[in-house]
């Protein structure tokens, strides 16, 4: 086992991360930035983006009617200034993107094709056909390549932040803990090494594998929450988990595909196997109405039915328009046996973004000293009670900005901390004979989530759930302290807190707003 020192360590490799390296490395030239990744160095909810990003473009848009259209999505629950900040902010970083090499879809004048999306009252979504995602994770990683003050290491697990907690000779009565790096396992060797730094950077992305039915990849454990939870950071609004309204119906596939919602823009509706388009009776947006609303009308409509899906219906729209915007989906459709210009697409909600996540202030600061966050793992305060579409590749652009900004503010914190910094000690740990408990709960965690904490809750299933999952606590911990790590075992006991966190925070919430809905307080 080995020590390692960087001045700034990032934990992930999706937009914010990236964007933050980026930044950080032209802006301390002479400053190592180094990114842990625990797959390749592609691998992130980022690459898996469809929509967009939101940002006003056109001059008949303007930021207040962007503005106006967040918080209306989050229900109130927004931070104002945050949301004003990010939202002026937009156009620059995007103009930032197309300067890095990222093309957006144009129309035949040249001009930005912008998409509309539901809770937007304007188009103002910028897009790469419905991969947006995986062509600006293909720009940030070309800009990272001419870097030479940026490594990457994929395949390396983020076990456990070191903050004064490790540290014996440190007086626990200081006031703020500070953090000084990350224990992490390297997956090729297996050994588990110690990463130093003077800046540690959360960018770990979301959580939708505590649910068995998410649109994000397996690697969405919600590993950075949970360190930052062990690690005691203020970590607040994890019961708005955002469902998006539109997975493609097909049982048992992890994790499941995205229907964007740029699809319901371009105009495709929404009917039951009645055939009727239920969103009209719900709200005068229809179709174009925020997520969570679409997403409890059709749970609704499930609950009522007893069917299992409900359906998009496109045949409609423009042939030719739909297979040039969406030649993904429709690839995908068709590998299924769909025809859109002729066939519903069967669709249901699955978990897709979580709303809440590590406090961080304006320049992404958390609660420890020395440890910031970014992207999806972080609460900033722009998202409220339930994201607003395509602002999320947004956010993390916004507050890579914020931090470099922050540091290059606050230098003289840059020296590296010099502290007795102890190994990680796995002395009289074995390696479990039989990987089938981890799975097994892990998928036992998955389904107390999915039954009893999805869309639609109530304080009995709620209080279910925290019984259930607390016996599961009990047992990842005692497999925990005898075993050997492995990527598997960190991600249970990652899940598992996860999943506590967000069923202990909706049971203190005594309000409906925005994605949380609860029967009881109805």
């Amino acid at each position: 086992m080995t020590k390692f020192k960087t001045d700034f360590l990032i934990l992930g490799s999706g937009v914010a991360g990236l964007t933050t390296a980026i930044k950080l490395a032209k802006s301390f030239q002479e400053k190592k930035v180094l990114i842990v990744t625990k797959s390749s160095k592609n691998e992130s909810n980022t690459k898996y983006a469809q929509g967009g990003v939101a940002a006003v473009w056109s001059p008949t848009d303007n930021f207040e009617s962007h503005i106006k259209d967040t918080l209306k999505a989050g229900d109130y629950l927004n931070d104002k200034t945050v949301v004003t900040k990010v939202v002026e902010e937009a156009p620059s970083c995007m103009q930032e993107l197309m300067d890095w090499g990222a093309e957006f879809d144009r129309d035949k004048n040249g001009n930005l094709n912008l998409g509309k999306e539901g809770g937007h009252s304007a188009n103002r979504i910028i897009h790469h056909k419905d991969i947006t995602g995986f062509e600006i994770e293909k720009t940030l990683l070309e800009q990272v390549a001419f870097l030479d003050n940026i490594e990457v290491l994929p395949y390396h697990f983020a076990i456990d932040l070191i903050t004064d907690h490790h540290i014996k000779s440190k007086k626990k009565d200081s006031t703020k803990l500070s953090c000084y790096g990350a224990y992490v396992l390297n997956q090729k060797t297996n050994k588990i090494d110690t990463y130093l730094a003077a800046k540690t950077i959360l960018a770990t992305g979301g959580i939708g594998q505590v649910y068995a039915s998410s649109t994000n990849p397996r690697i969405a454990t919600g590993d950075g929450v949970a360190m930052a939870y062990r690690a005691k950071a203020k970590i607040v609004e994890m019961e708005f988990v955002q469902f998006h309204p539109t997975a493609l119906f097909e049982p048992g596939e992890s994790p499941a595909f995205l229907i964007s919602e740029a699809v319901r823009g371009f105009g495709a509706y929404l009917r039951n196997k009645k055939g009727e388009r239920f969103m009209l009776a719900v709200d005068e947006r229809a179709e174009l109405a925020s997520r969570d609303i679409v997403a409890r009308a059709i749970d609704n409509e499930l609950n009522k039915s007893g069917e299992r899906c409900v359906y998009l219906d496109c045949r409609h729209l423009d042939k030719d328009a739909f297979v040039h915007h969406f030649p993904n989906i429709n690839e995908k459709c068709l590998q299924l046996g769909i025809r859109f210009e002729k066939d519903l697409i069967p669709v249901v909600p699955a978990c897709h973004y979580l709303c809440g996540g590590v406090v961080v202030d304006s320049n992404g600061n958390t609660t420890i000293q020395n440890l910031l966050a970014c992207g999806e793992c972080s609460r900033t305060g722009l998202h409220g009670a339930n994201r607003l579409a395509s602002n999320s590749l947004l956010e993390g652009l916004v507050y890579a900005r914020n931090i470099v900004k922050g540091i290059l503010e606050n230098g003289n914190e840059l020296s590296s901390k010099k502290e007795d910094i102890p190994e990680w000690n796995e002395d009289g740990t074995i390696v479990p004979e039989e990987l089938v408990l981890i799975s097994h709960n892990i998928n036992t965690v998955q389904s107390i989530m999915s039954d009893l904490v999805a869309i639609v809750r109530s304080n009995d299933r709620l209080q279910m759930a925290l019984d259930h999952l607390n016996y599961i606590y009990q047992d990842t911990e005692k497999l925990y302290e005898k075993s050997k790590l492995s990527p598997q075992l960190c991600e249970l006991r990652n899940l598992n807190a996860v999943a506590y966190l967000i069923v202990k925070q909706s049971i203190e919430r005594k309000e409906n707003k925005g994605a949380y809905y609860n029967l009881d307080l109805v």
